[in-house]
């Protein structure tokens, strides 16, 4: 698995996206869904409360991909995407490698078990043996709990540390969770349990 990380020209687009941006993904690249591990990370966009939220030129729509596509997701420079405003037209890939960090770091694992009776240690319980059902060890570190959108997505930040690199790159070519095309359960490498609040 590989990272493409293309530029963003737009001005702005709505804190709530990420349905519109799997749909206009998937619509350019059709094929990108039936891949075992793919996945559209999310946008890194400033916090705050705003319906629609301005887009820097730093901004990245980042995908996952098997090397193999590498190609085929390259053929995403100049889509416009519609995600109900202004269109966004993409600018050039840049392939990133998966670096094995020690510790990796996903802004949302989504949880269906999860309900109001759920809490922490029931997501932590079931993450961590997923994780040992795939030959993971590492510490868990749990973040907030987060509902994300119209979809209702629920689940919480996660950290995993004391990974091994063979270990580390499983995690970031499998991911955890399900809704891989919404951005949850990709993880990235980090260097600071500092990610998640606090450490458990």
């Amino acid at each position: 698995m590989i990272d493409i990380a293309f530029a963003l020209q737009g001005r702005r687009l709505p804190r709530e996206h990420r349905r519109a941006l799997a749909d206009a993904v998937h619509a350019a690249l059709p094929w990108l869904a039936a891949e075992t591990g793919a996945g559209v990370h999310p946008l890194k966009l400033p916090p705050g409360g705003e319906v629609e939220v301005f887009l820097s030129q730093r901004t990245r729509l980042v995908l996952r991909v098997p090397r193999r596509r590498q190609r085929d997701a390259l053929a995403l420079q100049q889509a416009c995407l519609d995600l109900g405003t202004p269109l966004l037209r993409v600018g050039p890939g840049q392939v990133r490698e998966l670096l094995p960090f020690g510790t990796l770091y996903a802004q949302l694992v989504a949880d269906e078990a999860l309900d109001e009776e759920a809490n922490e240690l029931h997501f932590l319980q079931r993450a961590q043996a997923t994780l040992h059902s795939i030959g993971v060890p590492c510490r868990a570190i749990c973040g907030r709990r987060q509902v994300w959108g119209r979809d209702r997505l629920q689940g919480y930040s996660l950290m995993l540390d004391g990974l091994g690199a063979d270990a580390a790159l499983r995690v970031m070519q499998q991911g955890l969770g399900p809704h891989r095309q919404l951005g949850c359960g990709v993880f990235v490498a980090h260097r600071s349990a500092a990610a998640v609040g606090m450490a458990h």
